[in-house]
């Protein structure tokens, strides 16, 4: 069975791709900081037949990425790596001028920093993998100048450029920046509580994220809805 670590995995889109892999056969360790939230996504993912372990925690320690890339090991490896855990900086956004320095560094640390220090943790055996991959679940604000939307922006739009200097340093994985679009997440709600435009829900978005799976196109920066579109 193929392995796959998803970080931010107790809700949203880490939640509907791992039931989605799970129903593929995959076997799954989840993360999350929430403890009751997770449990209740692995008990679903589960259902799907998978082995799965679920380790609450925080991504920025060191110690809780090692921990989730050793249960990896005792399922069998590491063949992909999902890191989906986000934090904005700010609930809700703001404007550059009244950014907390704080929010910008959290932002930084959960979405840059502990990207990379999973990546360099579950490197070895994503080498040893087969088709070893890893999806760094990017944003249209890493492209994109939106109004208060410039510290995520910013730490998105730096994983995006360290997906694509690692892609050249391996170029035996697949190393995949993805923009999952607009979705009904929490995050979202978090973000813009005053918008309340309907949004897809993200299970909606996750063949985009399994047509890479099946197809395994080149390294690179794609849009989840494109692909469920067609569009390669």
């Amino acid at each position: 069975m193929p392995v796959a670590i998803i970080t931010g995995a107790s809700k949203g889109l880490g939640r509907a791709l791992a039931e989605a892999l799970a129903g593929r056969g995959w076997d799954l360790v989840l993360d999350a900081r929430g403890a009751e939230a997770l449990g209740d996504a692995a008990e679903a993912v589960s259902a799907h037949g998978a082995r799965v372990t679920a380790l609450p925690g925080d991504v920025t320690d060191a110690a809780h990425r090692a921990a989730l890339v050793s249960a990896a090991w005792r399922l069998g490896g590491v063949d992909l790596l999902v890191h989906n855990a986000s934090a904005l900086g700010a609930e809700p956004l703001v404007r550059l001028e009244e950014l907390p320095l704080a929010g910008l560094r959290r932002a930084l640390e959960v979405n840059l920093v502990a990207g990379l220090g999973l990546v360099q943790e579950a490197l070895p055996l994503l080498r040893a993998s087969r088709a070893g991959t890893v999806i760094a679940v990017s944003s249209d604000a890493a492209a994109e100048a939106y109004e208060t939307w410039g510290g995520y922006g910013a730490s998105k739009a730096a994983l995006d450029h360290l997906m694509a200097v690692l892609s050249v340093e391996e170029p035996e994985l697949r190393i995949w920046a993805v923009d999952p679009g607009d979705m009904a997440t929490d995050l979202y709600a978090a973000a813009v509580p005053d918008d309340h435009d309907e949004r897809p829900a993200p299970a909606a978005v996750v063949p985009g994220f399994l047509r890479l799976l099946d197809e395994r196109p080149a390294s690179g920066r794609y849009g989840a809805p494109a692909l469920v579109d067609g569009v390669l």
